[in-house]
């Protein structure tokens, strides 16, 4: 794993989403600078010139207080009455890229496996009991969360904007899905 310090670090990455791409070529340098995420990246062992993935990742947090009812039963699900609180601490995952040139081999759901034990570790600096995301509002995007254990926080996408405060007739470019890591406990597995 690496971190990119420079632009030079993701010279020729391209996972042919030009939003995606422009993010790791140009804005996720912007976002360490500022603390508002960082940055990893994956590459070749032979070829430390070819970066296979990118990811960037920022502290995030569920709050359930502000969810309606059945949202918050859903999330809350499985964490000890005593223990609830109003948000939780989670890990977002601001952007996950894998090159075009090495799709088809799991190296997303990889660096999703990577991540999740990642923070579950127990010499891990930080309490967080979600992954969340904000996966593009799409069918093969959200599967491909769905495949690797994430939940939509809302059941539709009326649900979700009603929350966001967006008029029922604007588009919905994101959905908010998130893991619990405690699914990652013996007692789970």
């Amino acid at each position: 794993m690496f971190i990119p310090s420079h632009p030079s670090d993701m010279l020729g990455f391209s996972c042919g989403d030009e939003d995606l791409d422009n993010f790791f070529a140009l804005d996720c340098f912007a976002y360490t600078k500022q603390l508002l995420g960082k940055t990893y990246g994956y590459k070749l062992d032979s070829d430390d010139k070819t970066v296979v993935c990118a990811f960037t990742l920022a502290n995030a947090g569920i709050r359930v207080s502000d969810l309606p009812n059945s949202r918050k039963k859903k999330i809350e699900a499985d964490i000890p009455h005593v223990k609830a609180l109003k948000d939780y601490p989670a890990v977002l995952i601001g952007r996950l890229g894998v090159s075009k040139d090495f799709r088809s081999r799991h190296i997303g759901s990889d660096v999703l496996e990577y991540i999740k034990y990642w923070f579950f570790d127990s010499n891990n600096k930080t309490g967080c009991r979600f992954v969340i995301v904000d996966a593009y509002n799409e069918p093969a995007a959200k599967a491909f969360y769905e495949r690797n254990g994430f939940k939509t926080v809302f059941s539709t996408d009326e649900q979700e904007k009603a929350y966001r405060h967006l008029d029922s007739d604007a588009h919905l470019g994101t959905r908010l899905m998130y893991f619990d890591l405690m699914a990652l406990t013996e007692d789970n597995l």
